[in-house]
């Protein structure tokens, strides 16, 4: 059985991601699409638009020295425009390392990606590695 059309599109973005490839990136993406981000430091909030969004991705790995990595574990559709993708993040900032699972529930219409909700085991060590 072939897989989904969005859990492709979801494992694209993550390639494209790890990839640093915001170009790709962006093409999978609406033009108004926002990224919610859990927490109460300088890289949370709601990111609305594809500038921004991809201005908070680059800063991710800015603020990483490029160490940032999202590995994508699975992926789960409901075949109604709604996925959820597990994934384990490594990064290392200001000589800390940070080691946490998290997910992005996203939704999706007309085959790109409109809206991402960030979800985190841990939203105080979050705040800890960001802030």
């Amino acid at each position: 059985m072939a897989e989904h059309p969005h859990a492709t599109l979801v494992r694209e973005a993550y390639d494209a991601f790890l990839r640093v490839d915001l170009d790709a990136l962006r093409g999978l993406m609406t033009a108004d699409v926002t990224h919610h981000v859990p927490g109460s430091h300088a890289l949370s909030g709601d990111f609305k638009g594809q500038a921004a969004v991809i201005g908070m991705y680059r800063r991710l790995f800015q603020e990483t020295g490029g160490s940032f990595r999202a590995e994508l574990r699975h992926v789960f559709v409901d075949g109604r425009g709604h996925a959820v993708a597990l994934h384990h993040i490594t990064a290392e900032r200001e000589g800390r390392r940070h080691r946490v699972d998290g997910c992005l529930v996203l939704r999706i219409v007309g085959e790109r990606i409109t809206d991402i909700d960030e979800c985190v085991d841990d939203v105080d060590k979050e705040n800890e590695f960001w802030g």
